[in-house]
């Protein structure tokens, strides 16, 4: 028998992709956030739609720069991951904190995240629905990938510090 489930928890059913680290770069300085909040919107120019809340300091970043590199962390950087989204870049540079690298784009200032198994650097290409819901719209200008990586373990998360791991595949075409 189900039960009903409160409200509140409906995100951790329906959260469909990876965890990422969203890149920004801005007067120099480069930043980090977790974001679990973004769904495919388009094949061809690639497009994706964030939430990212205006209340973090990635938010001033994106809005005034409209650039960012979306970075694909797998299950090894979990704690990166995390430690990422428990403190705040106008504080500390989290890429020193948590020992990650930052790379340079090829279309965008913000940096690439060297230790994760794809970056997309993007464009922020609509911003409609940012002052009513804090929602970019990002066209993907550039995509990079490790080819090495067969099967990315990534996070997916669950909420209340839990997350689930990318696991089998199943093929049925």
């Amino acid at each position: 028998m189900k039960v009903q489930l409160p409200l509140a928890e409906v995100y951790a059913v329906l959260e469909p992709g990876p965890v990422l680290l969203l890149s920004t770069s801005h007067a120099g300085r480069g930043n980090l956030m977790p974001l679990s909040w973004h769904c495919m919107l388009e094949f061809e120019p690639p497009l994706v739609g964030c939430v990212v809340s205006a209340a973090n300091f990635t938010f001033a970043a994106l809005s005034e720069t409209g650039q960012c590199v979306l970075n694909v962390p797998t299950v090894e950087l979990a704690e990166q991951v995390v430690g990422c989204g428990n403190c705040s870049g106008r504080e500390l540079d989290k890429f020193a904190r948590f020992g990650l690298t930052a790379r340079p784009a090829k279309q965008v200032s913000a940096p690439l995240v060297a230790e994760c198994y794809a970056n997309l650097e993007c464009r922020v290409t609509d911003r409609q629905l940012v002052g009513g819901y804090n929602f970019f719209i990002l066209e993907v200008v550039e995509a990079w990938h490790n080819p090495a990586v067969s099967a990315p373990r990534t996070l997916h998360h669950r909420g209340f510090g839990k997350f689930m791991l990318a696991g089998e595949e199943l093929s049925l075409s």
